[in-house]
């Protein structure tokens, strides 16, 4: 009853929050349509005793009394229903801003890799869409036990026994509980499969990975792998509702036993003159009512118990970032190093006067024990070019999340002047870091708002965002779009100018320049999907950025496979099995003959 009772009052507040008014007007009617239904029931008793009287004036009245309460349920009901739909989408788009807010609302992105979290997403993102039903089930629920209540003390004035009939709904609510936590548990053991199922879905009807598809002859086996995961999902979720449904027949039934009885008891008081003929029909009506009333409520309460379960796994998801916060390692203090010179202890300095530094820094994801980055000791000097390389997997991009803030380190700590990323307000940093990833987003809005989000204060700066496009090589990317600036781009939503991959990456470039002064400006793979020439261009444009950066003292750092590409950086970090193998420029390095010679003499005997 306490996890009921809370969720009717998270269902209350959420309902009185998005509109108190249109929340009164559908509880009123609601409730004037229930109660007129006990009316009618003491009007039939009424009409049938005054007809068996032969007092047919009285009895036409009752008549018509009879039909304007059946009348007044039925139009209650309707207008109640026109403001709590528009009550219930108006909820569903408070509970999605929300939940949205909750994915996206914290500085990192350790709980998106969390499967945990991404069933529980997914769950809620399918239970919210019921967020009318949860809300009309509060307001039915109220008008039930009000309904319930009149019609048990009417039962009671005729047989006192009779008072025991609600009493005879117990069994149905707790088996109706019984039946709703098997659903529920059905629903969660399937959510992984239902998810994989939509994934293979989304992957075998979109244009960008069905042309794979097509060309290696898998759809017919995309479709297998769909309905096998469909299948596993929809079976489990049928024994859940195969032995939830058994469940109610068995609860069901005892009530059925009960209006038998109750029936009886009246006949019986009839048969010895102390009840009409109309306080036996107003009985079996009322029993009958009752039995209306406690399916409804039994109805109303499974809706309520899996409103319950969204209300618990949204507070789950409200108290993620406190248990991120619970398990992440509290990092120690930089042996001599003090505060940086131009900022408080916390805070980010405006410039860089000595860099960006790791110390021991390791690094293992949520859900898993290995570690991808090990015991990484790395100067980035303020000023500084730096170039990171490595093989697949040796955890380039993981170290580039981590320098941006988006995770924490498990073990060790990175300090930024001498200040701790771990004290310091994670946007601080962030605004202070422009970036372009490896797997860049793909923005179908428009092609301002595409550039723009990199820094949302210039959105409407239309010289600002020309220059960016310029300084990235997207310039001729503009007049490509029907529109302009505040032209659509892509075909997932709209008929709007579809790119190659090179532009879009080149949209992602102009992103990472909207940011002035940035102190760590990353550029992780920034030409793979352009062509060498594009590459070279591109090179050239942000060795300049690099020299604006390196003036108030920020770092560059570029990621790439290409070895021809960082030579021109100041420092080249070369990365290996998560790991810090070598360090230097691009001739001390050769000269020494490890690691990175090996992979450059590779590459060039390759273009050779």
């Amino acid at each position: 009853m306490t996890h009921l009772a809370r969720t009717m009052r998270w269902l209350f507040g959420l309902a009185w929050r998005t509109d108190r008014g249109r929340f009164l007007k559908a509880a009123t009617l609601i409730s004037l349509g229930h109660l007129a239904v006990p009316l009618g029931a003491l009007a039939l008793r009424a009409f049938t005793d005054d007809l068996l009287d032969h007092r047919l004036a009285p009895a036409l009245l009752l008549a018509g009394v009879i039909a304007a309460a059946l009348v007044a349920e039925l139009m209650m009901g309707h207008f109640a229903h026109l403001h709590y739909f528009e009550l219930g989408e108006q909820a569903e788009g408070e509970v999605t801003s929300e939940l949205m807010a909750l994915a996206n609302g914290t500085p990192g992105i350790e709980h998106l890799d969390s499967s945990e979290f991404a069933d529980t997403v997914e769950l809620v993102r399918e239970e919210v869409q019921r967020m009318r039903a949860y809300v009309e089930a509060l307001l039915q629920i109220v008008a039930l036990v009000v309904q319930l209540a009149i019609t048990t003390a009417v039962l009671g004035s005729l047989e006192p026994w009779l008072l025991l009939l609600p009493l005879a709904a117990l069994p149905p609510v707790l088996t109706g509980r019984s039946a709703q936590r098997r659903i529920d548990r059905s629903r969660t053991a399937a959510a992984e499969q239902n998810r994989r199922a939509r994934h293979l879905l989304h992957t075998a009807t979109t244009a960008r990975s069905a042309k794979e598809a097509r060309l290696f002859g898998t759809e017919a086996a995309l479709v297998r792998l769909h309905d096998r995961s469909w299948e596993q999902a929809t079976g489990r979720l049928w024994r859940g509702q195969l032995s939830a449904a058994a469940f109610r027949a068995l609860g069901q039934l005892a009530f059925a036993a009960a209006c038998c009885g109750a029936v009886y008891l009246v006949i019986r008081q009839a048969v010895r003159g102390r009840l009409t003929i109309g306080d036996v029909v107003l009985v079996i009506t009322l029993a009958v009512q009752v039995n209306g009333q406690v399916a409804a409520a039994l109805s109303t309460l499974s809706t309520l118990q899996a409103a319950g379960h969204t209300v618990q796994r949204l507070l789950g998801l409200r108290a993620w970032p406190a248990r991120q916060a619970g398990t992440a390692t509290a990092g120690g203090a930089a042996p001599g190093a003090g505060p940086a010179a131009a900022a408080p202890a916390g805070s980010v300095p405006l410039r860089l006067s000595r860099g960006i530094r790791l110390e021991g820094v390791g690094f293992s994801y949520p859900g898993t024990d290995r570690p991808v980055l090990r015991g990484v000791d790395l100067d980035l000097p303020a000023g500084s070019t730096v170039a990171l390389v490595g093989e697949n997997g040796a955890g380039k991009s993981t170290l580039v999340k981590l320098l941006c803030g988006l995770y924490q380190p498990t073990s060790g700590r990175i300090l930024v002047d001498g200040v701790d990323l771990r004290d310091a307000p994670p946007q601080e940093w962030q605004a202070r870091v422009s970036a372009l990833f490896q797997d860049f987003a793909r923005f179908e809005l428009t092609l301002r708002e595409n550039v723009g989000v990199g820094d949302l204060g210039r959105i409407d700066a239309d010289e600002v965002l020309v220059a960016a496009l310029e300084q990235a090589g997207a310039g001729p990317v503009l007049p490509r779009v029907p529109g302009g600036l505040d032209g659509p781009l892509g075909r997932g939503y709209v008929d709007g100018a579809e790119l190659s991959g090179g532009q879009w990456q080149s949209l992602g470039l102009a992103r990472s320049a909207l940011r002035d002064e940035p102190l760590l400006l990353i550029l992780d793979e920034p030409a793979a999907a352009l062509d060498a020439a594009a590459e070279h261009r591109v090179f050239e444009r942000y060795a300049g950025s690099a020299e604006q950066v390196g003036r108030h003292g920020g770092v560059t750092l570029f990621v790439s496979h290409r070895f021809s590409t960082v030579r021109m950086a100041d420092r080249i970090v070369v990365l290996d099995g998560g790991t810090v193998a070598e360090c230097g420029d691009h001739v001390e390095l050769v000269a020494r003959g490890g690691l990175y010679a090996d992979l450059f003499a590779l590459q060039a005997r390759s273009y050779s």
